[in-house]
């Protein structure tokens, strides 16, 4: 990513430009979604991580789809970077039942740059992501989870089992 790109994507999440603005700017003239997986995949294989967190950006913005899955799968235990959180979002926007074990081992990892976070957000974001997910699978890893001896995961996760025990469960 260049940097007069990089700057582009800064305003658009900002919302200096608009996406129309954006897009003519940035020379884009296909589909939304494409252009930000290509960035996405881009700063993956260079491990680049702040253009990692554009690219997650651009997706926010124009949309994740099924072809995200695979390289957010790939990121949520990469050491390379600081969008862990992030990328939990997405997989949980996603909405993906293939994402579970990935969405369990971001419980399991604490990224040096998260070792000051007591309250274990990157944790409690991916049992959030568990919980959305209508599958036995999916509960049966947060049931592994409210066995937990960190009590931030354990209250977590019974929280989502009890909400998925509820009737009219909403996503």
């Amino acid at each position: 990513m260049t940097d007069s790109l990089f700057k582009l994507t800064i305003d658009l999440r900002n919302k200096i430009i608009c996406k129309e603005q954006f897009n003519a700017l940035a020379g884009n003239t296909g589909d939304d979604r494409a252009f930000a997986l290509s960035i996405l995949a881009d700063a993956i294989s260079k491990r680049d991580s702040l253009n990692l967190a554009a690219g997650l950006s651009l997706a926010f913005e124009f949309g994740f789809s099924a072809e995200h899955l695979g390289l957010l799968i790939s990121l949520v235990d990469a050491d390379w970077h600081h969008s862990h959180e992030d990328v939990v979002w997405a997989l949980d926007k996603l909405g993906d039942l293939k994402s579970v074990d990935a969405l369990f081992k971001a419980t399991q990892i604490v990224p040096q740059y998260l070792a000051y976070d007591d309250t274990r957000a990157l944790a409690s974001k991916a049992i959030w992501a568990l919980g959305n997910l209508n599958d036995k699978i999916a509960d049966e890893k947060l049931r592994l989870l409210a066995e937990s001896d960190c009590e931030v995961i354990k209250e977590d996760a019974l929280e989502q089992l009890e909400r998925r025990a509820s009737p009219g469960l909403a996503r």
